[in-house]
């Protein structure tokens, strides 16, 4: 084997996000205490919890939209950058998909979509457009493009937001609680999108109180309390056996609504 070969294969199994010892406090409020983990590419990764758990503050490290006290976190084997245009080149490759829909609102549907490509990417605009009509179509409001955020449901702005961080080709897709702002309707439509991409093979770390989702699409089910990771397991583990007395309570709780 040649030593490009081999340093490929090792690239292939070596994970894709790496969080070692992280730290972080608002305030006197220790809010992530130590956590590791360690996530694959084409992996989804589920995390659950109570409020305050520490679960959308450890999703949004990942991309440094938190930053931390301690410890460190890895893309692809590089360390996240500080600030400048290398943090902005990472969160291109990390996409985000937020609770609240992040659209601009004096901009068209299609014109959301292309924007990042063009200014960040420095895509063609008329590539940028083909893409974006592409994605659009693909999530399921291809017919919107030229409308504005506000004359679309929340579902349909949510989709248009997954088809904006795809556009930027991401390595890894991060959802923090992506349904949470839907009325019950629109929820379906949403997860029935992030199912496709799991089934594509796209990394994903999902925030979410959608139990049905975390059972069909997570390869792992990450439980949280107290700024930990207290419990993970396959969901077929996770849900039918519990290992923890803080996870058994919390799904008596959820799972009897």
């Amino acid at each position: 084997m040649t030593e490009t070969a081999v340093t490929d294969a090792a690239a292939a199994t070596a994970p894709l996000v790496v969080l070692s010892g992280v730290n972080k406090h608002f305030g006197a409020l220790h809010v992530l205490q130590d956590v590791d983990l360690s996530i694959r590419q084409g992996e989804v990764v589920v995390l659950i919890g109570p409020s305050g758990s520490g679960k959308s503050t450890l999703c949004r490290t990942i991309n440094r939209l938190e930053t931390i006290d301690s410890g460190t976190i890895t893309i692809d084997g590089r360390p996240l950058p500080e600030e400048g245009r290398e943090l902005a080149r990472l969160r291109a490759e990390v996409g985000m998909v937020f609770q609240s829909f992040n659209l601009f609102a004096h901009k068209t549907v299609l014109e959301n979509v292309v924007l990042a490509q063009v200014k960040v990417r420095g895509i063609a605009r008329a590539q940028a457009e083909a893409t974006a009509r592409e994605l659009l179509e693909r999530v399921g409001v291809g017919a919107q493009a030229d409308k504005y955020p506000a004359q679309l449901s929340g579902g349909q702005q949510q989709r248009v937001a997954i088809a904006r961080a795809l556009a930027m080709r991401p390595k890894v897709m991060l959802f923090d609680e992506p349904t949470s702002a839907l009325d019950p309707e629109m929820v379906t439509e949403v997860l029935e999108v992030m199912r496709q991409l799991a089934a594509e093979g796209m990394t994903m770390v999902v925030v979410t109180h959608e139990m049905g989702f975390a059972r069909s699409a997570a390869d792992r089910v990450l439980f949280m309390a107290d700024g930990r990771i207290v419990e993970e397991n396959t969901p077929d583990a996770f849900f039918t056996a519990p290992r923890t007395d803080r996870a058994k309570d919390f799904l008596s709780k959820i799972l009897s609504h």
